[in-house]
């Protein structure tokens, strides 16, 4: 055996399996590389070592002269023959940060590479996945658009052992969804006025954005007038104005109003009503000591027991049942505490009082002689011209 033959097989020997060593791409063929790791014995860098991802040749990835380590995976004949990996470093490398990003929640930054069933992969020195529930928050039917798009990712699970890591893109927009709502709610003050859009409409009432959180107007606060169902009054995507009620920071639940920003029925009642007026009512409800009767939309005004009727009644259900309608008069007005007197019996109409019967003079009952006041003239007319 030649001295050269020895001293190239020394060098070889020198190398051991696991060993990282700086190597120089010096020829690129389809589906390997030789790299000059400053030696002379070859190494080779066969395609399936070159990244985590499939590679359909190496020129794809390679050229010539590029430089980067490689870690020794085997020795074949008899040392002249070193096999390397180039993805086995970058991928050490790799699950070491990853698996402190899952420690500490940090997120990272990737490129998808490949859509595949199921979900997405990308290359971050190792082969990561995507499911399709951990793309986005919401539904995604076709993932074509994706391709190519780099994304912000938190790691969900690693196996090195297995090679296996999740990643997840929902849980990072979740965080910063949540950001976005702390710092809103930190905003909203009970009483402010905002634009909201109406983004769902429920039985009990709708759900307004009002910038990036959601707030409650419920079926109550809808309208000023009695409102069945909010679906009445409102449709999705409606723009309305909103009144804050409360905010409950911790629950993250704000309550709202519509009718709060429009002038309430005992603002507009003033200018349709006076004191003085007769208008027509319709009784409400009955209670014990009067009846509520309606004269303006969602404006009731107490007819007092004693202003029902001109006769003595001892329940206002007597005379009166829920839903009829009166006429009333009205007797005061006190907007500012929302009270308003009325009465039915000022606008009845006054009974006849029936007309005395004229007393005839009668003739003076005529005494017998017992009485005083009968004379002898009036007995015996003729001793009247008597002297």
């Amino acid at each position: 055996m030649s001295e050269q033959v020895k001293s190239e097989m020394a060098e070889a020997v020198a190398f051991q399996i696991g060993d990282v060593v700086q190597g120089k791409v010096v020829k690129v063929e389809r589906n390997q590389a030789l790299i000059d790791l400053g030696s002379k014995v070859d190494a080779i860098l066969p395609i399936s070592e070159i990244s985590a991802l499939h590679v359909e040749q190496v020129s794809d990835e390679l050229s010539v002269g590029d430089e980067f380590p490689v870690k020794v995976l085997r020795i074949e004949d008899e040392g002249d023959k070193l096999i390397v990996s180039k993805k086995a470093v970058i991928a050490e490398k790799a699950w070491k940060e990853l698996q402190e990003k899952l420690e500490t929640g940090e997120t990272l930054q990737a490129t998808v590479a490949e859509i595949v069933k199921g979900g997405l992969v990308v290359n971050v020195g190792v082969r990561g996945f995507i499911p399709a529930s951990h793309v986005e928050r919401h539904f995604v039917e076709d993932f074509s658009d994706y391709k190519g798009k780099e994304l912000t990712l938190k790691v969900v699970e690693l196996d090195p052992e297995k090679n296996k890591l999740i990643l997840s893109r929902k849980l990072v927009l979740e965080e910063e969804e949540k950001k976005r709502r702390e710092e809103r709610l930190a905003e909203i003050e009970v009483g402010q006025i905002l634009e909201g859009t109406v983004q769902r409409i429920t039985d009990f009432g709708a759900f307004v954005d009002i910038g990036g959180i959601d707030g409650l107007v419920h079926v109550s606060e809808l309208a000023w007038h009695r409102v069945e169902h909010p679906a009445d009054v409102l449709a999705k995507d409606d723009e309305v104005k909103v009144k804050v009620l409360k905010v409950d920071r911790e629950a993250e639940r704000i309550s709202l109003s519509i009718k709060e920003t429009q002038p309430g029925p005992w603002q507009l009642v003033a200018d349709h009503i006076k004191t003085g007026d007769v208008v027509t009512g319709v009784v409400k409800r009955l209670v014990s000591f009067g009846a509520f009767v309606e004269v303006y939309p969602s404006v009731e005004g107490l007819v007092h027991i004693s202003q029902i009727s001109r006769r003595h009644i001892a329940t206002p259900q007597e005379v009166l049942e829920e839903g009829q309608e009166v006429k009333v008069k009205v007797l005061d007005m006190q907007l500012d505490q929302k009270r308003i007197s009325l009465s039915m019996k000022e606008v009845e109409p006054e009974e006849e009082k029936p007309k005395a019967e004229k007393v005839e003079e009668q003739p003076a009952p005529t005494t017998t002689n017992t009485g005083l006041s009968v004379t002898l003239g009036d007995m015996y007319p003729e001793l009247r011209n008597l002297k």
